[in-house]
């Protein structure tokens, strides 16, 4: 493809977000499915262009809106030609010829706009603070309230584009068996400075066509959600639920840490996720885990399993912004419940759930965000009302595995971009009280 074809691939695939109610990652795959002419440089080279831009969004629209112009895909591919790219106003002009495969050629308020944006870059005094480090309106006072005078720091960590890291398979291979599995594919990984199992990768290769893969050798997890599966702490032997178990990456981990004894359930109200997890299950080699749909939280399953389990997961769903830099787009689009309607359901669940763990058992309550209305509060208010729980500080945890240091101060584990280089991760281990305490 041409530099102008490339632009125009661009242009259509955001229209498409924009039209689409689904995640940008979930359209993108649909739009280079049904265009299977884009070579893997080019497809490479749109996907890295549009993730770009969406994650200037608030910048790109704040320039927009002072020129006066409306923030449309065309309007800014433009802007960000310009602003963040660097393009000169001739060059742009050039791209926009309407050849063939080429956009449109500019109209005359696309020309007005490319002349008024021309030598400027991206930034600007003039910009407000939430719109520089993109914090949308909504998440504003929420995020200063829990990242305090980190704020900014943390927000511009958000902005980059998270690394790829892998959580290597302990059933079935060590990290230096699994660094040399993914050298024969021309894969450089290095050690990940938090979790014992993780590797990152350098840039994005195409690692399911490995056979380190393919072998169940690596899976791809964040360095955060991997320690997320160490705060639970999983046995070989122990009965465990990953109540909220989604696409399955925490139950592998779990499932793993166990040397494929005792059993893992995995649980989730999508029962269409669960059976796609399946086939990870069975790629990385472990047999320790079954799939279970609930119908809700409060699923009947939950109340025959009461008091049966030692460790249970809530891995709860929630705002996402500890996983903006690799969801732009979940920052400007609602495409699930809203905070006030996942407060009180993260609550629901959290109650639910406590049922299954038995006398000495651990319930352990995570996100993938960075809110205190989300995290701290909701343990606080969790433990107001079950008093047979105490938290177990991750300190503590950490001792009792052998994992050194934990990476986060306090009781909880709070994992934070900048802080830790990892998505933005809170976990909160909560203890049930053994019989002879609950007696006493």
């Amino acid at each position: 493809m041409t530099p102008a074809a490339r632009l125009q691939a661009v242009i259509d695939l955001l229209t498409e977000i924009d039209a689409t109610p689904r995640p940008a990652d979930a359209v993108m795959s649909a739009f280079f499915r049904a265009r299977r002419f884009i070579g893997a440089k080019d497809r490479s080279a749109v996907a890295e262009t549009v993730y770009a831009i969406l994650r200037r969004h608030a910048r790109l629209g704040w320039w927009l809106e002072k020129e006066g112009h409306e923030a449309d895909p065309r309007a800014r591919v433009i802007a960000n030609a310009i602003l963040a790219d660097g393009k000169r106003a001739a060059t742009v002009d050039e791209l926009f010829s309407g050849g063939k495969f080429a956009p449109p050629a500019l109209a005359p308020d696309e020309k007005t706009l490319v002349h008024a944006l021309d030598t400027h870059t991206l930034e600007h005094p003039a910009m407000p603070e939430c719109v520089r480090v993109e914090c949308p309106p909504w998440a504003e006072q929420p995020m200063r309230g829990a990242l305090g005078d980190r704020f900014e720091r943390e927000m511009t960590a958000l902005l980059d584009a998270a690394p790829l890291d892998l959580r290597i398979n302990p059933v079935k291979a060590n990290r230096e068996s699994a660094k040399k599995a993914l050298e024969k594919a021309g894969i450089a990984a290095e050690d990940t400075p938090w979790s014992p199992l993780g590797l990152r990768v350098k840039g994005r290769p195409a690692l399911a066509a490995t056979d380190a893969f393919k072998n169940g050798l690596v899976e791809i997890q964040d360095e955060g959600s991997q320690l997320v599966a160490f705060a639970v702490s999983p046995k070989p032997g122990h009965q465990v639920v990953d109540f909220c178990a989604g696409a399955g990456g925490k139950t592998l981990a779990m499932a793993a840490l166990m040397n494929n004894k005792g059993r893992v359930v995995a649980c989730d109200v999508l029962d269409k996720r669960l059976k796609r997890a399946a086939e990870r299950f069975r790629r990385a080699g472990l047999h320790n885990i079954e799939a279970h749909p609930l119908t809700s939280e409060r699923d009947p399953w939950v109340k025959r399993h009461k008091r049966k389990f030692d460790r249970v997961l809530v891995d709860a769903p929630c705002s996402g912004t500890g996983t903006w830099r690799r969801n732009p787009d979940s920052r400007w689009r609602q495409l699930g419940p809203g905070l006030e309607q996942l407060l009180p359901l993260q609550a629901n669940i959290l109650d639910s759930a406590a049922r299954l763990v038995k006398p000495g058992g651990r319930l352990v309550y995570a996100t993938c965000s960075l809110l205190a209305e989300e995290n701290e509060n909701q343990v606080a208010a969790f433990l107001e009302t079950h008093p047979d729980f105490t938290v177990k500080p991750v300190a503590e945890v950490w001792a009792e595995e052998n994992h050194g240091t934990p990476p986060a101060e306090g009781p909880y584990l709070r994992l934070m971009p900048a802080r830790h280089d990892t998505d933005g991760f809170f976990a909160a281990v909560l203890e049930r009280k053994g019989e002879d305490e609950e007696t006493a």
